[in-house]
């Protein structure tokens, strides 16, 4: 197993990824006709599917990898470069294209449940976290590293849910300058966690570096 540091650092990584706060916002306006019991059931299926979809990328993400002819090392670099995307566009609090299409969004708006779609997926359990996931699942071959790992999905799980059955307080607490604040935030340590994964990948493709 790593060192606990290194599944604290997993679990900031990915719930700066995640980032439920940015979608709180979403998910206020796109649930204002919904009663209090249909927003507690989305944000309840939301938080389930962005737990199905991370523990599944935990526990099947290498032999996809292996499937597809992908090494590790590859996989850390261009998983990188997504992160480090996401991150700038967190940082101009600007919503980014990895996560959710223009197209995307008009469809979300006359779909009867947002909960798994667009919600869960892309929103908050994007390309990003999926690779996340993968990449520090990868790390170790023993089950209690694979166990930790997909508790630290869990919580982010966890924390999601809490997110969105706060959203509407949150909202009004935070505002949208709060909001874009925390999204600042996040994006600089976001940048940071790519900026790791990046060189951790170039070093195995490019042993010379070292």
């Amino acid at each position: 197993m790593l060192h606990w540091a290194d599944y604290a650092k997993f679990f900031m990584a990915l719930m700066v990824i995640v980032n439920p706060v940015s979608a709180v916002p979403l998910f206020v306006s796109m649930t204002a006709s919904n009663s209090e019991a249909e927003k507690r059931h989305i944000a309840r299926m939301a938080s389930i599917s962005v737990a199905v979809v991370l523990v599944l990328a935990a526990v099947i993400g290498q032999q996809i990898l292996v499937l597809f002819g992908i090494t590790i090392a590859s996989f850390k670099v261009g998983g990188a470069i997504l992160i480090l995307l996401m991150a700038i566009s967190m940082m101009h609090a600007t919503p980014s294209r990895e996560k959710q299409t223009p197209e995307e969004a008009r469809e979300a708006e006359i779909k009867e449940s947002i909960a798994v779609v667009p919600l869960a997926i892309p929103l908050l359990s994007g390309p990003g976290a999926i690779s996340t996931t993968i990449i520090y699942a990868t790390e170790r071959s023993s089950m209690g590293h694979l166990g930790a790992i997909i508790l630290c999905c869990l919580l982010v799980a966890c924390a999601t849910w809490l997110a969105l059955r706060l959203a509407t307080p949150v909202s009004r607490w935070l505002g949208e300058t709060g909001v874009n604040i925390a999204i600042r935030l996040m994006g600089l340590l976001l940048a940071a966690v790519a900026v790791e994964i990046f060189t951790s990948g170039l070093v195995v493709l490019l042993p010379g570096l070292k």
